[in-house]
């Protein structure tokens, strides 16, 4: 492709308003941040629990690159597994109920090498629709059959099982799907899905990235809601959401552990993650368990936002789930609804194809433990007014889910492979690590934090 095809590709996109930029963002990831130099409220980042910025984990990230330097140095299987690695593995097995754990140095990395693993040529994978795309990637990569299933349908994964793969031992069967699905915020029926996976002799791989730290007993995730712990045969986590730094891990049986690590190329030929990163994870994940009202906080927030999204008019659902999509449908609306909540002190990102699929581009809300009620409330009120200052009515956008019309055969085949397409918040404070003498009411959200810093008005 010469540099006249680069070029028109762009002005294509232009044309069709899926161009993307990126945004300058100053400070840490808490609920306000500045971008181009103005105060606005954060409504689109994963730190769901706050802890990105928490001062704990900034001070583990900076004791770590003391001890053990910034960066591993090398893959896993050379000289790159540390003291700090190993310790965080034990750690987050522990958290997930399971006999062993890895890390990755990604989330994309653990899905692309979980299922290259465990799935390949002559092998069956069954993959909902509305999977991430480090999933999609991963099936198509693994040169299996990919057998795509209607999302959340239960019904047509039985009878894809029936229909595809083996079952006399000649041939791997997998079953993965995300347990919280990023972009709509629904969850999958793990319980189910296991029950299949029994009568139908597959292995399952559920990816908790969107479900740590929200749901489950102590923010344990959806497996563990589902008590399925000893049933799903692979659970896959991020370090970048909940958790607040960088990286992904594995949890499984031992033996499959020992398996991933023999076989899993993404974490054969990747660097380690680094020290602070891990360190990091490691110092918020005992917040998490420590503190579990963090948990709580969120999943009141979420509440607090859906309701005062509904009041604006816009048809969401009355959950606790933090995740919630605005579905405006054109691409330009969405862009132009982004721009007008972004100028009034909100920033949510606008989610266009082939991230969703066309008709159903969105702006993806995300509620964090350290918004306030009256924030959220704010927020709801200016994405009111931006969605009809860019002439849409709250009350006409299309309520979540939407009727998919995605081409699923662009979005997993390559040439090689063989696709079918088949309760109020606490009233007390809410942190409470460092020493307060005199707390008032309506304390901030964290008292560890500078209780000066700035707040969208």
């Amino acid at each position: 492709m010469d540099l006249s095809e680069i070029e028109q590709r762009l002005q294509d996109l232009e044309r069709l308003g899926l161009a993307r930029r990126l945004r300058l963002v100053s400070g840490p990831q808490g609920p306000t941040v500045l971008i181009d130099g103005r105060p606005v409220l954060l409504l689109c980042s994963n730190n769901c629990l706050g802890l990105a910025d928490h001062p704990r984990v900034r001070e583990a990230a900076a004791d770590a690159a003391m001890r053990w330097g910034v960066g591993a140095g090398s893959s896993r299987l050379v000289s790159g597994t540390m003291t700090i690695h190993r310790r965080l593995e034990e750690c987050l097995a522990e958290f997930e109920g399971s006999e062993a754990c890895v890390l990755f140095g990604s989330g994309y990395l653990a899905n692309m090498g979980v299922i290259g693993a465990l799935a390949g040529r002559g092998d069956a994978i069954f993959s909902d629709e509305l999977n991430h795309a480090s999933i999609i990637d991963g099936c198509r990569l693994s040169r299996a059959q990919v057998i795509v299933y209607r999302h959340r349908d239960v019904e047509h994964l039985d009878w894809s099982l029936r229909r595809h793969g083996r079952r006399d031992g000649g041939a791997r069967r997998l079953i993965v799907t995300d347990s919280v699905f990023s972009m709509d915020g629904d969850v999958a029926p793990l319980a189910d899905i296991a029950q299949l996976a029994d009568m139908h002799g597959a292995r399952v791989m559920v990816d908790e990235a969107h479900a740590t730290g929200n749901l489950g007993p102590g923010g344990r995730g959806a497996v563990a809601e589902a008590g399925l712990e000893s049933e799903i045969d692979v659970v896959v986590g991020t370090l970048s959401k909940a958790l607040g730094s960088y990286g992904a891990y594995a949890c499984a049986s031992a033996e499959i552990v020992r398996y991933l690590i023999n076989s899993a190329r993404t974490l054969i030929y990747s660097t380690a993650p680094p020290p602070p990163a891990v360190a990091a994870a490691l110092a918020a994940l005992g917040l998490l368990r420590e503190r579990p009202y963090r948990v709580q906080r969120l999943r009141a927030n979420a509440r607090a936002l859906r309701r005062a999204l509904a009041s604006e008019g816009f048809p969401v659902a009355d959950t606790e789930m933090h995740i919630v999509p605005l579905i405006v449908g054109d691409e330009r609306a969405a862009m132009r609804m982004c721009q007008e909540a972004l100028g009034r002190g909100v920033f949510a990102q606008a989610i266009r194809p082939p991230t969703v699929s066309p008709g159903s581009s969105r702006l993806r809300l995300t509620a964090m433990a350290s918004h306030t009620a009256s924030e959220l409330q704010m927020a709801a009120g200016v994405l009111g007014r931006a969605a009809r200052a860019a002439g849409l009515e709250p009350e006409s956008l299309t309520p979540a889910l939407p009727e998919r019309e995605q081409e699923l055969d662009e979005l997993y085949a390559l040439e090689q492979l063989d696709v079918h397409i088949a309760p109020g918040p606490p009233d007390a404070p809410f942190d409470l690590e460092r020493e307060v003498e005199d707390i008032q009411p309506g304390a901030p959200f964290d008292l560890e934090r500078e209780l000066g810093g700035a707040r969208a008005a």
